[in-house]
């Protein structure tokens, strides 16, 4: 990584802001200080050359930063000389440039996903906040790749600092009791998150690579930080292989491919083996976890060469165990278009039949695919014809309702 360029500034975030965290709790004062100090380096740095040790000038740019911002809101005397006298001793127990350029960067990354991820957050916040305070987006990035306002995206980001100072959370030291759940939220924001990348729910576009992209580089650092944490490389592992297919999943027109069609000569095979690698090496060593599971089942599709070829029995069977430790509508969907492919469509469609019975997910367009699909399959192309116009009315994303439209006249012309 570069440190001239915009993403070398912005990557050392994390680092510089857990550095200030240290020595003070306000979470909304020392994220503006580092802002402060990344865009003072965007001008100094192009212009006078990078420093030395880039996260070092950046720690002390911001401490500076954060107690003049603390001397300019202090009206009292009395309360300024407090501050200064505070100021004074951050000054004097700052870490040396040595100290900051050598921390560990993966420590400060995980500290900063534990606390923007804390549990007292709300589910969108925390992925605004890791985005902001993680991946050193600006609101208007954030705003961009979330497809929301930018005022309410503001909004959240300001409400989750608010939380964050007044329950006192601003610590970047999380208890060893809380590890293992504060771990689970973090790797849920960064699913959703990569999720949320790799399929825009609304847009011209069927993914934005970006996001999928910043997610898949915190999933990394987070991995880094705890190497012996199977789930973390389950995670890493599901976004590397899903990831591996994004070329292949648009044609030239941006049109959706679904996964059968696919040309697999034009998936990421350095991906695929990397992911691969993770999920063989995560699977044997110790309780296997939701993550690892979608992993596994990721690289049974990445291991056959045609889609013929794909082993639906045994993807059914991870289904299956996914779906005993961590049930969910879209589990019950992926497990009944696995047994429609494995066990015949007519046995999909009885799987599937529980979510269609509920009101729910009356308006889940992915539940209404998956069920023309499995028609469509069994020769039933009237009835997938309705729903899959059903599907394609309920759908968000452009490239979705196209294709799902697209499948609709199909089988209108295959059932005249």
């Amino acid at each position: 990584m570069t440190t001239g360029g915009e993403d070398g500034w912005r990557h050392e975030a994390p680092h510089v802001l857990a550095a200030l965290l240290r020595r003070s709790g306000d979470f909304g004062a020392c994220e503006d200080a580092v802002q402060e100090a990344l865009l003072a380096a965007a001008v100094q740095w192009p212009r006078d050359g990078a420093p030395d040790k880039p996260r070092a000038w950046l720690v002390r740019v911001a401490s500076r930063r954060l107690i003049d911002a603390r001397r300019r809101d202090d009206a009292e005397a009395a309360r300024l000389d407090r501050v200064t006298a505070q100021s004074r001793l951050h000054e004097a127990t700052a870490p040396s440039a040595e100290e900051v350029a050598s921390t560990p960067g993966g420590d400060d990354t995980l500290a900063m996903l534990l606390l923007c991820a804390h549990p007292a957050l709300t589910e969108t916040s925390r992925v605004a906040l890791t985005l902001r305070a993680v991946s050193g987006l600006s609101t208007r990035q954030i705003a961009a790749l979330l497809f929301a306002p930018e005022a309410t995206v503001a909004q959240r980001i300001s409400r989750a600092k608010a939380t964050i100072r007044d329950a006192g959370l601003g610590g970047t030291d999380s208890p060893a009791a809380e590890l293992a759940t504060r771990l689970h939220a973090v790797r849920y924001v960064l699913y959703l998150t990569f999720t949320a990348g790799y399929a825009a729910a609304t847009g011209p576009d069927l993914m934005d690579v970006e996001l999928a992209t910043e997610a898949i580089w915190m999933t990394e650092q987070l991995r880094r930080a705890v190497p012996d944490d199977t789930e973390t490389a389950g995670l890493l592992a599901l976004m590397l292989l899903t990831h591996a297919r994004a070329e292949a999943r648009t044609d030239a027109h941006g049109d959706l491919v679904p996964l059968p069609q696919q040309d697999r000569s034009r998936w990421d095979l350095e991906l695929v083996r990397r992911g691969v690698a993770l999920v063989e090496a995560a699977l044997p060593r110790g309780e296997v976890g939701p993550f690892q599971l979608q992993a596994a089942i990721a690289a049974v599709h990445a291991g056959a060469r045609r889609a013929e070829e794909t082993d639906w029995l045994q993807i059914t069977m991870l289904y299956r165990m996914l779906d005993r430790i961590a049930p969910s509508p879209t589990v019950t969907l992926n497990l009944a278009v696995a047994v429609g492919m494995a066990h015949g469509p007519e046995a999909g469609i009885a799987a599937l039949q529980p979510l269609l019975d509920d009101p729910a997910q009356r308006t889940n367009h992915r539940l209404y695919a998956a069920h023309a699909h499995l028609l469509e399959r069994a020769g039933r192309h009237g009835p997938a014809s309705e729903i899959f116009t059903r599907a394609a009315e309920l759908a968000t994303s452009t490239p979705e309702q196209r294709y799902l439209n697209a499948k609709a006249a199909a089988a209108r012309t295959a059932s005249s």
